[in-house]
């Protein structure tokens, strides 16, 4: 019966995008059907397949040891705090309620360390080369063009800012249609330094392998039924990656991957301070608020399920989109919660309120489902981080990307859940 609904999911996601078309004349339906078929094909030989899904789980177990390499700079710099171990030693030995998994000092290192490993791949061109072979196997079955393919095959493994410079030159003369398809890509996907971080926090690193992988076809499926091509590409049938050494040597390739690290995790460890008080902040207002709906009075020894809060309303007016996606309904409330805050605030935190949940409250289906869908940078925030980002590489398309961002962010957000159904549907 789930697998059922998810069929219908993934038809009201299809009729939505296509509902929602600039030009639904011009769709190219060879497109669609075989980027469905993509979708089916990559999730089935991981999900569904016993072998795959095998070989997945000791592939994804080989990459979230790598976390491993990031404790030895993390434990030289921060000592016993980066060390869980040890903390839970303290905790033991003290009586202190002493978390032994500090955030800070767990999972920031993780995204210093794989930004630098991630540099030293593009100053050495292997990278670009892993791109491609995905690039051409999307032109050649989804006909699309050049560089919109090698956009988003390169958000498989970097961010949304990241991945539009291996096609700069281009994006002055893209058409609105590739344009829409590559920020797609971008909200779609997840880089793979936060990709490890969430790794850490406990989320299955094969569901975010597969999710990342799934995403690529879906983010064109998706981009291509709301903004069909009306114009001729200028990099039609072609896959060209240009690679280009900023750095004199891999040393300096590090160093500058480090920094931009270093930056990247600031912004993390900022972004959640704010965030969380500010949830914190404004279910303090609602649960004053709550005793005037018959809900209960936030206090000592109160259940938080009692009392109004933001998580109970996205609780409520997510939950049919939960379940129509094939959440089991046990876990729809949850789901319909997580959808909530990656779409108003972002992943991070959405992933932070999953790592929360105990797993004996969850259903494997539906911590899959929840893991995909939450699996992109789809929210508004990053519309701004598109425009200045994609706008400096362009600033003569600038207002282009300003006034796509709510579709991209839409398209991204529907690819997501697209994605999600399908591995839902192929779970069974």
């Amino acid at each position: 019966m789930q697998r059922f609904t998810g069929l219908i999911g993934l038809a009201v996601i299809l009729f939505v995008a296509w509902l929602l078309s600039k030009n639904r004349d011009k769709i190219r339906w060879s497109t669609i059907v075989w980027g469905v078929i993509l979708q089916f094909a990559l999730g089935g030989l991981v999900i569904a397949w016993p072998g795959g899904a095998n070989a997945l789980k000791k592939f994804s177990d080989g990459i979230t040891g790598a976390i491993a390499y990031s404790d030895a700079g993390a434990e030289f710099v921060f000592g016993w705090l980066a060390t869980p171990a040890v903390g839970g030693k303290i905790g033991a030995a003290t009586g202190i309620d002493f978390s032994p998994f500090i955030f800070a000092f767990k999972v920031m290192p993780i995204v210093i360390f794989i930004a630098s490993f991630f540099t030293i791949l593009y100053y050495l061109g292997i990278m670009q080369r892993v791109v491609q072979v995905f690039a051409i196997v999307m032109t050649k079955l989804l006909k699309v063009s050049g560089a919109e393919s090698l956009a988003v095959a390169a958000n498989i493994f970097i961010g949304q800012t990241e991945a539009p410079i291996i096609i700069a030159p281009y994006i002055p003369k893209m058409t609105k249609s590739e344009l829409l398809t590559m920020m797609t890509g971008g909200m779609a996907h997840i880089s793979g330094a936060v990709l490890l971080a969430y790794a850490a926090m406990g989320i299955p690193a094969n569901y975010l392998i597969t999710a990342s992988v799934m995403a690529a076809p879906a983010t064109i499926v998706i981009a291509k039924l709301l903004r069909p091509e009306v114009e001729e590409p200028q990099t039609a049938g072609t896959v060209k990656v240009k690679i280009e050494h900023e750095q004199a040597n891999v040393i300096e390739a590090a160093a500058a991957g480090a920094s931009q690290g270093v930056s990247l995790a600031i912004n993390i460890c900022g972004m959640l301070i704010a965030f969380i008080a500010l949830i914190s902040l404004f279910n303090g207002l609602l649960g004053l608020a709550g005793p005037l709906f018959g809900f209960a009075e936030p206090g000592p020894g109160v259940d938080p399920a009692t009392t109004l809060s933001l998580q109970w309303l996205f609780s409520k007016l997510l939950w049919p989109l939960a379940w129509v996606m094939g959440v089991p309904a046990a876990d729809c409330s949850k789901v319909a919660r997580l959808i909530g805050f990656k779409t108003v605030i972002n992943e991070f935190v959405a992933y932070a309120e999953m790592s929360k949940i105990p797993m004996s409250e969850w259903t494997e289906k539906g911590r899959l489902i929840a893991s995909f869908a939450l699996c992109g940078f789809a929210n508004f925030s990053s519309i701004g981080i598109q425009i200045g980002g994609i706008g400096g590489l362009a600033p003569s398309r600038k207002s282009d990307i300003a006034r796509l961002g709510l579709w991209a962010l839409l398209a991204g957000s529907l690819a997501t859940f697209m994605s999600a159904t399908i591995a839902g549907i192929l779970k069974g």
